[in-house]
């Protein structure tokens, strides 16, 4: 993952960490950017790489407890499985009404007394499903039934939150230093990340973890404790919400930035 998001941002100053990689989530250290980089890198992976969301609702028969409305904003924030390379966004399609290369048909037919799960939706397309099975969507009694046509589409998060593909954050990289330390300890005990371990000596244990709250710095009588950060290394915390895996997502992101500049680049050409 590192080799191609170096190449995606246009080269191999930056310098990037993984700390962290699994199927939802990520964390890694990004070191030698900007302030304007790493939140660009952020708000392209909330809100440019695209997800399929279910967009409409053709609700054929409702008796349950629930309006139309409310049954189908819940099915809305229901996350789906994405596969990018066999769909396209349905506002770049040319096709009038939908098509199956812009929008995948999933039906719902339940009958109470049930719980109704988010895995009981049957897709059209096999490999497009809610990413998680087991989220309640309605309680039918005995003889309420639902019967309904979900129309999930390619969209992204700056459209509309539903399409949002992940939760992504940063923070500076922190540093901290410690010089004529008295061994009182008050630090340790105050530090709510549990960092810092005062043994013989004080210790911090796991420098990343800081939140940067500095209390332990108001509490050091002797100033023997400073806090600080590195203004061009970020902790990035990303989660996705199961439409694609975390490292598709900043793959995606890093590819979106990288469209851009050259799309810029283009226009600055053009107009010189």
């Amino acid at each position: 993952m590192t080799e191609r998001v170096l190449k995606a941002i246009g080269g191999y100053k930056t310098n990037i960490n993984i700390i962290e990689l699994s199927g939802r989530r990520a964390k890694f250290i990004l070191s030698d950017v900007s302030y304007a980089f790493a939140n660009a890198l952020r708000r392209s992976a909330i809100a440019e790489v695209p997800t399929l969301t279910i967009d409409d609702v053709n609700i054929y028969e409702n008796t349950s407890v629930l309006f139309d409305e409310m049954l189908a904003l819940r099915l809305g924030l229901i996350p789906l499985e994405t596969d990018l390379d066999s769909y396209i966004l349905h506002s770049e399609c040319k096709c009038e009404g939908g098509c199956p290369q812009c929008q995948v048909s999933l039906t719902l037919n339940a009958e109470g007394p049930k719980v109704v799960y988010s895995g009981d939706l049957k897709s059209s397309d096999p490999k497009i499903g809610p990413a998680d099975k087991e989220i309640p969507i309605i309680k039918l009694i005995e003889g309420q039934k639902v019967y309904l046509e979900a129309i999930a589409r390619l969209g992204k998060g700056q459209e509309h939150a539903k399409w949002q593909s992940s939760i992504c954050s940063y923070k500076n990289m922190p540093t901290i230093s410690i010089s004529k330390c008295n061994g009182c300890g008050a630090c340790a005990e105050t530090c709510p990340m549990g960092i810092l371990k005062m043994d013989d000596i004080l210790k911090v244990t796991n420098e990343i973890d800081c939140s940067l709250c500095r209390l332990c710095e108001d509490i050091c009588e002797v100033g023997a404790i400073h806090i600080g950060s590195d203004t061009t290394s970020f902790v990035f915390n990303l989660e996705s919400h199961g439409s694609l895996p975390a490292e598709e997502l900043i793959l995606s992101s890093a590819d979106n930035i990288k469209e851009k500049v050259n799309r810029l680049k283009k226009c600055l050409k053009e107009l010189s």
